[in-house]
């Protein structure tokens, strides 16, 4: 059982940058991957960034690569998300959520993931 819950998100302008945060709960934190996922108003939840066990390996949707860095801790049992260059279509819920399969195609994919945070939502004024 893992536990998740994430930190950092509020309002920022647009160009801004913030920074979420996902604490995990447990001992074995560093056998899950580790993703982002994001739900604006009216659309479906939808992968923002994962990251491998060992953090050497990172997924990103095509919308947000070279905005954002998405990285763990595993002694800490955190994984981070820095967003820059925000935009406006970035609003949205941020949840953080943890897989137990490992790294592969599915990583991408919402009903992969066995763990979820609570969310933070993130606001970006035009």
């Amino acid at each position: 059982q893992v536990q998740l819950v994430e930190s950092g998100g509020g309002l920022v302008q647009a160009g801004g940058s913030l920074r979420l945060s996902c604490a995990a709960s447990g001992r074995t934190f560093s056998s899950y991957v580790m993703g982002w996922f994001r739900q604006g108003p009216g659309k479906e939840r939808e992968i923002v960034a994962a990251i491998s066990r060992s953090g050497g390996s990172t997924y990103y949707a095509d919308s947000v690569k070279g905005r954002f860095t998405i990285s763990r801790a595993n002694a800490g049992n955190t994984v981070y998300l820095q967003m820059n260059s925000l935009k406006a279509e970035d609003t949205a819920v941020y949840y953080c959520a943890a897989e137990r399969a490992g790294w592969g195609t599915q990583v991408s994919r919402p009903n992969e993931y066995d763990y979820w945070g609570q969310g933070t939502q993130v606001t970006v004024s035009s």
